[in-house]
């Protein structure tokens, strides 16, 4: 997994937040396109910041799993509720930006 995905910790585990295109896809699939979905998250849009915060969350777990053989069960809809109100609206639109940011690094410029 790219070292550079923001990393939140839930209940004491470290999690990764990977934006790249399956989660693209899936935001594009429920709200037809990126900006429709980035409008309706900047406004506040709890639906909107619960869904792409859990495909990006589960995306990061995914990986990890693959990665390192690790069968980490992906979180629901209505547990990245929960943990979204735990985390605080601001801190956690803060990783979701940070999370979009950094999915366009380019790594061949740190080489």
């Amino acid at each position: 997994m790219k070292e550079f995905y923001p990393e939140i910790t839930l209940n004491g585990k470290n999690y990764h937040l990977c934006f790249n295109l399956n989660v693209m896809e899936a935001i594009q699939v429920e709200y037809g396109t990126i900006d429709k979905w980035s409008d309706l998250t900047a406004d506040g849009d709890a639906k909107a910041i619960k869904f792409g915060f859990t495909e990006m969350l589960n995306e990061g777990i995914d990986i990890k799993n693959e990665q390192e053989g690790t069968d980490e069960k992906p979180f629901t809809t209505k547990q990245v509720g929960r943990l979204l109100t735990e985390l605080g609206f601001e801190n956690v639109g803060k990783k979701i930006n940070e999370a979009i940011a950094v999915s366009n690094k380019d790594e061949s410029k740190n080489e």
